[in-house]
């Protein structure tokens, strides 16, 4: 049935007005690491930088340790390196018996050998300092092995010579003992480039931002 009454023009059809959703804030960025990657601290809480000023007066002390190993290293090298025997001739000419030039090198191989050990062991060992891990650390053990193979082969060289010096002049014909020498100075680099190698590899092996220096 249709309605007789006039329609008002004045009055506006209601339209549904649609509200837009509030905004929902948006999730913070996590970082996602890479598939296999263990990291046992938290993600939020890492903060990688390079501690140097806690770390110098704990690098000077390492450096100064690391050094004072020379004397023991340079003592057995002074008992473990052989002598060459000369024979002396007429007109006091000192010649080396045969093959007895070898030790020579025999003498060079020895301090290398126990430089690369020396400085494997040093670079394992300053690693355990786990609150001190880091650059300053490293360069202060690369440091004193390199003073420490230095005041290796001065004291290794000078109680060599006083184990085989020759207290009576020699006569023609006589074997004496001519005592370990070192004749080349690139053997001070075998340990303290074990102890960086060693450093090195520890610290790429570990993969942590911070090398693991915090324990909790």
């Amino acid at each position: 049935m249709v309605s007789d009454q006039p329609v008002d023009a004045s009055v506006e059809r209601a339209v549904p007005v649609r509200v837009p959703p509030a905004p929902q804030p948006e999730a913070a960025a996590v970082e996602i690491p890479p598939f296999g990657y263990y990291h046992p601290f938290p993600l939020a809480h890492r903060k990688p930088r390079v501690v140097v000023k806690a770390d110098l007066l704990p690098a000077v002390s390492v450096g100064s340790l690391v050094m004072l190993l020379g004397l023991p290293l340079g003592w057995l090298w002074s008992r473990l390196a052989p002598a060459e025997n000369i024979l002396v001739v007429q007109g006091g000419k000192l010649i080396p018996v045969p093959l007895e030039s070898y030790h020579r090198f025999d003498d060079l191989v020895l301090f290398v050998l126990l430089g690369l050990g020396a400085g494997l062991v040093t670079g394992v060992a300053i690693w355990l300092l786990r609150e001190r891990r880091g650059p300053v650390v490293m360069l202060a053990a690369i440091a004193g092995s390199l003073g420490a193979a230095w005041l290796m082969k001065g004291v290794g060289v000078a109680w060599a010579g006083g184990r085989y010096a020759v207290t009576a002049a020699p006569k023609i014909g006589d074997v004496v003992p001519n005592a370990p020498v070192l004749e080349s100075a690139w053997v001070l680099i075998a340990w303290p480039m074990a102890a960086a190698l060693a450093y090195g590899a520890l610290a790429a092996w570990n993969g942590m931002d911070d090398l693991g220096r915090r324990l909790s």
